[in-house]
């Protein structure tokens, strides 16, 4: 487990995530990182075990100041539909706005096995937010009394991971957020929402 907080904690990060969105996880060398964040190589095992304790350091983070702020979100909508669009916006805005985090997330961090189960983990509290709107919505009757929560918040996350993925390796430059309103229709369509009933 790494030592969190300070300065150098951040700085070495930050440098990790450039390097390996420019470089790739495997071609990555700890003294690149290093030379990056303006410390000394030894400095870098003074707050991580190893890279792959860096790797899942940087989605740790990440991940918990993009819960909060979808969280946030969340909260300021009056109701389930509305929360729905949020978190679509919110997901792919997040990502727009750091391309190389997008990079490290969606594509670097999936490249090593060995932090798939940590990544999991990680993930829960995000998975539990996408079950709240669902079940929300379908208690509201907004969404289809039917729906199985677990499996749209699979399809859900599935819908939003697949169109990052694609954008962060897509040769072709185009905004990320163009896609956040065709994606909001089709999981309201296929959660039974109101687009779907008024067809």
């Amino acid at each position: 487990m790494s030592r969190r907080g300070g300065d150098k904690y951040q700085a070495i990060l930050e440098a990790a995530i450039r390097v390996m969105a420019e470089h790739g996880y495997h071609n990555t060398q700890v003294a690149r990182i290093a030379r990056e964040a303006g410390v000394a190589e030894g400095t870098i095992y003074l707050y991580f075990k190893n890279k792959e304790d860096l790797l899942l350091s940087i989605f740790r983070e990440k991940m918990s100041e993009f819960i909060a702020r979808v969280r946030a979100e969340l909260a300021l909508q009056p109701d389930p539909l509305a929360k729905l669009g949020a978190l679509v916006r919110t997901h792919l805005l997040c990502l727009e706005n750091d391309r190389h985090v997008a990079r490290v997330v969606q594509v670097e961090l999936r490249t090593d096995p060995a932090v798939r189960e940590h990544v999991l983990e990680v993930l829960r509290s995000y998975f539990e937010l996408i079950e709240g709107v669902v079940a929300e919505g379908i208690r509201q009757g907004v969404f289809a009394p039917d729906v199985n929560v677990r499996a749209a918040r699979k399809v859900i996350f599935g819908a939003l991971d697949e169109v990052s993925t694609s954008w962060v390796v897509s040769r072709r430059q185009y905004r990320l957020m163009e896609l956040a309103e065709p994606v909001f229709r089709l999981l309201v369509r296929g959660l039974g929402g109101p687009a779907c009933r008024a067809e």
